[in-house]
């Protein structure tokens, strides 16, 4: 009895490896992605302005990283005595100016230099709803609590999400025509805009994505899709009804590695014993069993960096 109908996926003809470079971008799906990636010690940066929810502000980083566009004291502003900057998200306010500028600045730096040697760049849309600061008229990444009379709201065209992931393509192949795009829908919910605004958004970028895919060479992986067709049951959503919980993430990443992850699974699954191996906590740390146990994990470790130098492991 098939009690589950399956999407059809097909390998990549470009997948991620272990020499891969990946940068990720996006809403917080990006992150559970991300952080399997990062996990099984695969090369790479995750959201280095933070969570990025819209196309639009996405575009506003690689604009930033690409032209190295450094920001000063006139980009940030003091909030509920914090400062912040329309353009990146809360986790990198901070009480101090200078701390928040040289935070924003380096990640522009280290965006610049992970854009020019991506293999592969996974970008994960969150919503087609904007906030535009009524001010400066300037759509902004993160609105950091100033009062709602500050902004209007928007829901972005099928057309100006389309133009906005066009400009992101052509940045990026400007200083790197080799990157390997991969668009995908978050799954999460943004059920404060409402439910039939949230279908409406997901519906935008989905539409969007892949008028875009008609004219580029890039890549749609189905995260969205995968979620409502494949995981249509609540018990696949965690506490607050509105993000896959932790076998939700689980089930997409083994779909995700089907189609874009190459024949590392030896590898990975050598990578996945050290890394449950660190998290063993003995019961008798100074016993005869759990020392040979580490010196079995160093070993192991050692075999592995024999290989790829580039791995780090905290034992």
């Amino acid at each position: 009895m098939n009690l589950l109908t399956k999407i059809p996926l097909s390998k990549s003809k470009n997948p991620i490896d272990y020499s891969g470079q990946l940068l990720l971008l996006g809403s917080c799906f990006s992150e559970n992605i991300g952080a399997k990636l990062e996990y099984y010690k695969f090369q790479g940066l995750q959201n280095p302005f933070g969570i990025l929810f819209h196309p639009l502000a996405i575009e506003k980083l690689i604009q930033k990283s690409v032209h190295q566009e450094l920001i000063t004291e006139k980009d940030v502003f003091n909030e509920n005595e914090q400062w912040h900057s329309f353009d990146a998200h809360s986790c990198l306010s901070n009480r101090s100016k200078e701390k928040i500028i040289t935070d924003i600045n380096d990640a522009v730096e280290s965006t610049s230099a992970q854009v020019k040697k991506a293999s592969h760049i996974i970008i994960t849309l969150g919503t087609a709803w904007v906030y535009r600061n009524t001010s400066s008229n300037q759509v902004v990444a993160n609105c950091h609590k100033v009062p709602q009379s500050n902004f209007t709201k928007e829901l972005l065209s099928v057309d100006e999400v389309a133009e906005s992931l066009k400009r992101i393509i052509a940045l990026v192949q400007s200083v790197n025509p080799s990157a390997q795009f991969i668009f995908t829908v978050s799954p999460v919910r943004h059920l404060k805009d409402g439910f039939v605004e949230n279908q409406l958004s997901k519906s935008h970028l989905i539409s969007a994505i892949h008028k875009v895919l008609e004219e580029n060479i890039i890549s749609y992986f189905p995260s969205y899709e995968l979620m409502m067709d494949e995981l249509r049951d609540y018990r696949f959503y965690a506490k607050d009804m509105v993000h896959p919980n932790e076998v939700a993430i689980d089930y997409i990443w083994e779909r995700f590695i089907e189609v874009w992850i190459d024949d590392t699974t030896a590898q990975m699954r050598k990578v996945d014993e050290v890394q449950r191996g660190l998290q063993h906590r003995a019961f008798n740390p100074e016993g005869d069993a759990h020392q040979n146990f580490l010196k079995s994990l160093a070993q192991k470790i050692a075999l592995i960096k024999q290989e790829y130098p580039f791995m780090d492991f905290n034992i």
